[in-house]
């Protein structure tokens, strides 16, 4: 069974708070990029770019069942790492789910603190994109 959304996000500040440096934490953050579910070539497009982030991100987002999987890349290595924090916390989740979530661990894991404020909007622009793909995908569930 898939974890809960709050579950994955206290694994992640459990994990953050093993790092007592920030240089430590983005570390963290660049090696979870190296492990974040690629993005296909063909949704490598301008349609999938997400706007507001400073480095170029694209995201796709598809339904499996009733699910949502997310895929990704990136081309700068700590915007890759952040996406990837994303996509393992939203991936595999019901649309409902991802819409409803405050996603509070990036304030306990003092993320957004941490980011220059370029990055800082880009993670926001990320989050609104993930919910927009949810709303959008659960419409498409209750049409079938």
């Amino acid at each position: 069974m898939t974890d809960t959304i709050q579950e994955i996000e206290k694994e992640i500040v459990d994990e953050f708070s093993f790092f007592p440096e920030w240089m430590e934490k983005y570390e963290h953050l660049i090696d979870l990029g190296k492990n974040l579910p690629i993005i296909e070539e063909e949704y490598k497009t301008k349609d999938h770019l997400i706007k507001g982030c400073q480095s170029q991100v694209w995201l796709h987002a598809e339904l499996d069942g009733d699910k949502i999987k997310f895929t990704a890349d990136s081309d700068a290595v700590i915007t890759k790492g952040i996406i990837a924090l994303m996509i393992r916390v939203l991936n595999n989740q019901e649309p409902k789910n991802i819409v409803d979530a405050d996603l509070a661990f990036i304030n306990e894991i003092g993320l957004k603190e941490h980011l220059s404020p370029t990055r800082s909007n880009g993670l926001v622009s990320m989050i609104k994109q993930m919910k927009l793909y949810a709303i959008a995908l659960q419409a498409k569930l209750q049409d079938t």
